[in-house]
């Protein structure tokens, strides 16, 4: 009797064994994450979420996420930011440089990991040792713009007049212009300056490019313009201007070519530090990185349309070429 009853005891256990680590799984504490987006970002969180899995981190298991998309409505950024806040999240991940301006108002204490944006406009106290909740990936380089200029011209070597698409209410444009403008000089071109303050001004915009005959659109990076990707497409394909911009979301939407950081790369690292500071790492004693891997992608079903012939030169160097 005694046997029989230990073997139903063993039974039994095993069977509530699944019940009990649910129990205690149900129990345990997730980590919790907020990403502050100020576009709708879905190649960039994929790109985070999947460098957290490379860190053995899955939703609902040790982590939880918290989303806030702006979708282009930077105003809604502040909120979003207050509202992670009072979440208690244990990090905030903040991709564009709206998004770090907001999170870095909103809070001092809780770490913040910046995955793409101009550090110019987010200042640090140091790149090596950053100090204070911030720290991140400085993913606009402006000396990039120069480099984006000389493949426009290598595919298009009748370039000379460029119009240059910037967003007056972005605090980087006036570093990114400048270096635009330098490297404009030295190839001996012309600039022509499309100035907008929201989306309502993109048409009248390629309108005055066209009408000023501009050989192509020199898009400077800043997340409005990420966010309305597909209509720059269609105003470009209406226009039949050629387009250079910096990120390869772009392209991936219609545009002819970008130049850039590898966007993927940038949120799995990201990642990286979000594993770090959850394993007790401070913000301020990790340096901030950058970019280590770039992409030229260029659009050849848009190159087409447009009657351009992209020169080898530039085909055999694209990391992607979009058919």
């Amino acid at each position: 009797m005694q046997r029989i009853g230990l073997a139903v005891a063993v039974a039994i256990g095993v069977a509530l064994a699944p019940v009990v680590v649910k129990a205690q799984q149900a129990g345990t504490r997730l980590a919790r994450i907020g990403y502050l987006s100020g576009g709708s970002d879905s190649l960039r969180e994929a790109g985070f979420r999947q460098g957290l899995r490379d860190h053995g981190y899955i939703e609902g298991q040790n982590i939880a996420i918290e989303p806030r998309f702006a979708e282009g409505k930077f105003e809604k950024l502040p909120a979003f930011a207050a509202e992670l806040v009072r979440l208690k999240v244990d990090v905030i991940v903040s991709s564009s440089t709206p998004a770090n301006r907001a999170a870095q108002q909103a809070t001092q204490t809780i770490p913040i990991v910046i995955a793409i944006g101009e550090l110019s406009a987010t200042p640090l106290s140091n790149i090596a040792r950053p100090g204070g909740n911030t720290t991140g990936l400085n993913a606009i380089n402006d000396e990039l713009g120069g480099k984006r200029l000389e493949l426009l011209k290598e595919v298009l070597p009748g370039l000379s007049r460029v119009a240059v698409l910037r967003n007056l209410n972005n605090q980087a444009a006036t570093t990114q212009l400048a270096d635009t403008e330098t490297g404009i000089r030295a190839l001996g071109l012309q600039i022509q300056l499309l100035n907008l303050r929201g989306a309502d001004d993109l048409e009248k915009l390629f309108v005055a490019a066209s009408r000023q005959r501009a050989d192509a659109v020199f898009g400077l990076p800043d997340t409005l313009l990420t966010v309305q990707r597909k209509r720059l497409a269609e105003l470009a394909a209406k226009h039949r201007l050629p387009t250079m911009y910096p990120s390869r979301e772009h392209p991936d939407s219609g545009s002819l070519m970008s130049y850039g950081p590898n966007i993927p790369d940038l949120f799995r690292r990201a990642a990286t530090y979000v594993d770090k500071i959850l394993k007790g790492a401070k913000p301020a004693d990790l340096p901030v990185e950058q970019p280590t891997k770039f992409e030229l992608v260029i659009n050849l079903k848009t190159a087409k349309a447009l009657g351009l012939t992209i020169p080898q030169s530039i085909l055999v160097r694209a990391d992607e070429i979009i058919r």
